[in-house]
């Protein structure tokens, strides 16, 4: 890839326009230059002290390249899809909720809804930690059944 050598004058190009202008223009020139050149280009770096050559990659990389190396791509937001399959089990998982027992709703609004942890809730009632972890499994089983998973 060539780099951009010539810069443009804007002074003589364009006298009547103010200087934060011309800086202005002047930056987006630098601006385009690293975004064509400076991320695409592998250097290196040679240590004269212990003569060692060092070759940096550049910071731009090949979407093809990296589907070859069978790269995965992380997408940071929820599709719509999601948010909707999501939105219904929720709903489906409250259905589920009221065909249990006060006390097994009870244990459940307590560990997952007010973020409680098992040995918190044994201080607070007097119940092994044990046995709270034991419920707890039996629930969910039971919950995964209604659920139909």
């Amino acid at each position: 890839m060539a780099k951009y050598r010539r810069k443009t004058n804007y002074r003589d190009k364009y006298p009547d326009v103010s200087k934060e202008i011309i800086e202005v223009l002047e930056k987006s020139d630098r601006l385009m230059e690293y975004q064509q050149y400076d991320i695409k280009v592998e250097r290196c770096r040679i240590d004269y002290g212990s003569g060692t050559v060092t070759y940096i990659p550049s910071r731009e990389d090949s979407y093809e390249r990296l589907l070859e190396e069978n790269r995965q791509f992380v997408t940071e937001i929820e599709s719509v899809e999601d948010a909707a399959i999501k939105t219904v089990l929720i709903g489906k998982m409250l259905a589920c909720l009221k065909h249990l027992a006060p006390e097994e709703q009870e244990l459940i609004t307590a560990l997952f809804f007010m973020d409680k942890s098992e040995r918190q809730l044994s201080r607070e009632t007097g119940i092994a930690q044990r046995t709270i972890h034991d419920r707890k499994v039996k629930i969910l089983a039971e919950l995964k059944k209604l659920m139909g998973k």
